[in-house]
């Protein structure tokens, strides 16, 4: 089939899931792009600049999260008419935590609502993130004094299925090093510097991991947005040569010689809807250390989650716990639990999946 994939907001993960399923689909891609900056006009522009750059006829469209598919339905429908369109949510607006200089609402919610009204499939990255967006609406229609159209939901409920992020994991292994023999545990951070993931909470357990008399190595990796979080200038201060590396790896070769080095990944992030940055770290061989929520309690073998898992403010008590040595899990298991991610199994189950919405819809 010929797939025009539409990317409104290329960069990061976004960017990795595009190339990625291009690379590695049997289908012909299409890749348009647009860069990642300025996410609310993307959610409500980008619908216009695809359809000035969508010149061919595809089979089938493929539209990832930020965009208004309606906007892009009604102004394409002329040339393309009733091409399938599937949507593909990385993350939704209803549940992304929001911060106090956003303040936003309900409107960037409602376009994602709207576009998954509007597309022929919708696709979520995890069962977590499905289940999460089906409660949500609701709430967002209740808002309205009439007409909230809640049996529309049961539509977009009837349509929608999860389809696992692809990961470009087997790439790791071109880069594999070892961590010297006579350090510490390696603790790592590899997410965005952004609130969203907490790094408050990181670099307190560290801090107290630290003043505890523990001994430990810490790896912070991941982009850096404006000004550096507040937690992470105290934790660099007062830990000082305990971070043997700050700061965003500026090759891929160098990020996976980093996670190879390392022992174990923490998150203690507000949201996640899959997990790519823990999944790369367990490729790479890291124990990784969750909180119990979001997407993170479905990628672990269900054995590894009391010894992987956290409850609320127990980060720091969870890696003493391991740094101790009164904790193991096998990282063979871990690998294995991520490399179902990998594309050289994800890429037939996309190319099968849009294949066959494309044979329904053809065949009314």
């Amino acid at each position: 089939m010929r797939i025009a994939l539409l990317e409104s907001y290329y960069g990061g993960s976004h960017k990795a899931w595009a190339d990625g399923y291009q690379r590695h689909s049997r289908h012909d891609i299409d890749l348009l792009a647009l860069p990642a900056r300025f996410w609310k006009w993307r959610m409500q522009g980008a619908a216009i600049s695809f359809a000035r750059m969508l010149q061919t006829q595809p089979d089938l469209i493929l539209a990832s999260s930020m965009i208004n598919l309606a906007t892009f339905r009604a102004l394409t429908y002329r040339r393309l008419g009733d091409a399938p369109l599937a949507l593909y949510l990385h993350e939704n607006q209803l549940s992304y935590p929001q911060n106090q200089r956003q303040g936003h609402g309900w409107r960037y919610g409602f376009i994602n609502y709207i576009s998954a009204l509007t597309a022929d499939a919708v696709y979520f990255n995890s069962d977590y993130h499905r289940a999460d967006f089906m409660a949500q609406l609701p709430r967002l229609l209740k808002h309205f004094a009439d007409y909230n159209e809640l049996a529309s939901l049961e539509t977009i409920r009837h349509k929608s299925q999860t389809l696992p992020l692809g990961l470009d994991l087997r790439r790791f292994d071109a880069h594999h090093a070892n961590k010297p023999a006579d350090a510490p545990a390696r603790i790592l951070w590899n997410h965005r510097w952004e609130a969203d993931k907490n790094p408050d909470a990181f670099a307190r357990s560290l801090i107290q991991l630290a003043q505890s008399g523990c001994d430990f190595q810490a790896v912070i990796l991941g982009e850096r947005f404006g000004e550096m979080p507040a937690a992470f200038r105290a934790a660099r201060e007062q830990l000082g040569e305990r971070i043997i590396q700050f700061g965003y790896a500026q090759s891929f070769a160098d990020y996976a010689r980093w996670l190879w080095q390392c022992d174990y990944v923490v998150s203690a992030a507000w949201q996640e809807f899959f997990g790519a940055a823990v999944c790369e770290a367990m490729y790479c061989r890291c124990i990784p250390i969750l909180p119990d929520r979001l997407n993170y309690p479905h990628l672990l073998p269900a054995e590894f989650r009391s010894q992987c898992l956290y409850a609320r403010d127990k980060l720091t008590a969870q890696l003493a716990h391991h740094l101790a040595g009164e904790a193991s899990a096998e990282t063979d298991r871990l690998r294995a639990a991520a490399a179902r991610y990998d594309w050289s199994r994800m890429a037939g189950r996309y190319d099968e999946e849009l294949a066959a919405l494309a044979s329904r819809l053809a065949s009314g």
